[in-house]
């Protein structure tokens, strides 16, 4: 079975494709490229796994190599260093060796741990990624960034991990709740912005309509999205430099997530109010257009998106400290000089976080 659409990543390390597909029909053939192949280990969420097994298992079981699953637990408390030792243990018990596959199955949160598994069980194995989630589609299967958190900070503790392939069934789209819808789609404007040009005129022109895997606007900007991130990646894998700008909000919103335990919104949602707060120290700090404040506002409102929290400004600011894109203590910050024209390592003081976050607030 061919996929509707495939997209190439050049990374310095390894090449491989992006494969989207209507549903699970085509994975055995694709992991039969890869062989040989002595065992897959698909690490994913026990209710994913009730979901999707009667599809993929299908795909699997043809062939010809056990095949096992192991159970890990979403959500970012779940991503920390101490879950680790348990897959480890599982996998030495079930046998897995240097021609074991890891296929990590799920959101952001499982692609990044089972990645960073697969990048450190044996000194590293193979993986792919089958992203279920809109965020996981457009954002953190792309690009071989895989990580889990430590108690004081988000990420902290990772690698750069290329996978052998990436695989998104788009059926599995139609399971999201709107709060995941959400998360994907906040990660597109951000996308959107970067990119400028006829992409962002793209993100503009849609709404919360898209929010249906069948959609064929929700089909042209998860490749348009997959397609910017591939351009950056293939220029900078290791975030030596430019690709930095895939940061934009991200500053603000790991300190939200970090303030509220991780618990009030997810991680697209925090990406989106923190993207806000990028655009308001763009206009103070970069001399971008005034009007992007409003126009990203009702972009966000658009697709029903969070932008502003109720936070203390003070403690957000404080918490942007933690931020593993700081150098000594400078609060570094993606920004942009206008759409499509990011720049990166900019720092910004705590009383100019305060301001721009306490602004963001009183917006209606």
């Amino acid at each position: 079975m061919n996929p509707i659409q495939e997209v190439k990543i050049h990374a310095f390390s390894k090449e491989y494709k992006v494969s989207i597909y209507s549903d699970f029909r085509g994975l055995g053939e694709t992991i039969r490229r890869f062989y040989p192949v002595s065992s897959i280990f698909i690490l994913t969420e026990r209710k994913l796994s009730g979901l999707f097994s009667k599809f993929y298992s299908m795909e699997l079981g043809g062939l010809g190599v056990p095949v096992h699953e192991i159970y890990i637990k979403g959500g970012e408390k779940n991503k920390h260093i101490n879950r680790t030792a348990d897959v480890y243990n599982r996998l030495i018990e079930l046998g897995a060796d240097r021609k074991s596959l890891i296929l990590a199955l799920g959101g952001g949160v499982v692609g990044d741990f089972a990645g960073f598994i697969a990048s450190t069980f044996l000194r590293g194995i193979r993986f792919a990624q089958i992203p279920t989630s809109l965020l996981a589609c457009v954002d953190s299967s792309v690009g071989g960034k895989v990580a889990v958190n430590a108690d004081l900070g988000k990420n902290m503790i990772g690698s750069f991990y290329q996978p052998e392939f990436v695989y998104v069934p788009l059926i599995a789209l139609s399971t999201l709740p709107k709060k995941e819808w959400r998360c994907g789609m906040a990660e597109i404007v951000k996308h959107g912005l970067l990119s400028g040009g006829e992409y962002l005129e793209k993100v503009r022109a849609n709404n919360k309509e898209v929010y249906d895997h069948s959609s064929p606007a929700l089909l042209e900007l998860i490749v348009g999205s997959i397609l910017y991130k591939a351009n950056i990646v293939s220029q900078d894998e290791r975030e030596t430099g430019l690709r930095k700008v895939l940061n934009l909000g991200h500053t603000t919103a790991h300190a939200i997530e970090s303030l509220t335990n991780y618990k009030k919104y997810s991680h697209g949602e925090a990406v989106a109010i923190g993207l806000l707060t990028a655009i308001i120290l763009s206009v103070q700090k970069q001399g971008l257009d005034q009007n992007w404040i409003e126009d990203l506002r009702k972009i966000l409102a658009q697709y029903d998106l969070p932008y502003q929290d109720s936070s203390k400004s003070s403690q957000v600011a404080k918490h942007t400290l933690h931020d593993k894109k700081n150098v000594g203590s400078s609060v570094r910050f993606v920004l942009l000089q206008s759409a499509g024209s990011p720049v990166w390592d900019i720092p910004v003081e705590l009383p100019e976080i305060v301001q721009a976050f306490r602004s963001q607030k009183k917006m209606k």
